[in-house]
């Protein structure tokens, strides 16, 4: 078995001081940079580092979901901070703010970095009043 004393994330992009702009400034994340890259405080106790690649290509998945307690006011204010959420059709319906607010899953809406890569808020409760694990 594993044993380890901390775990963390991470993924690339294509232009570090973008990438550093946005979740500091506009996400409002405390980050540090290093020689090889960000480390990006998530919580007192998860960090994401984020590291140069030239030739990037953006995850086709969401990289990091951002717990939230109240989603409605989390896009409001991510979207006021100039955040676009991305908007899905079909069995991911989201509605014109771009929350997903299905019966089958919890309340997310999903937003890129500036490389592409996906991100999203995510509200702890599912529509029908269940929490989520």
């Amino acid at each position: 078995m594993l044993t380890y004393s901390k775990a963390f994330s991470s993924f690339s992009v294509d232009d570090l001081a973008k990438a550093k702009k946005f979740y500091s400034t506009v996400l409002g994340l405390s980050v540090t940079e290093t020689p090889e890259g960000l480390d990006i405080k998530v919580s007192v106790d998860f960090s994401v580092f984020v590291y140069p690649k030239p030739n990037h290509e953006p995850a086709t998945f969401t990289v990091l979901n951002f717990q939230v307690s109240n989603i409605d006011e989390a896009v409001d204010r991510l979207t006021e901070a100039g955040v676009k959420f991305l908007q899905y059709g079909g069995d991911i319906q989201t509605d014109k703010k771009g929350i997903a607010r299905g019966t089958t899953g919890p309340i997310i809406a999903w937003f890129a970095d500036p490389a592409g890569n996906i991100l999203s808020v995510v509200q702890p409760h599912y529509p029908d009043g269940r929490k989520a694990p």
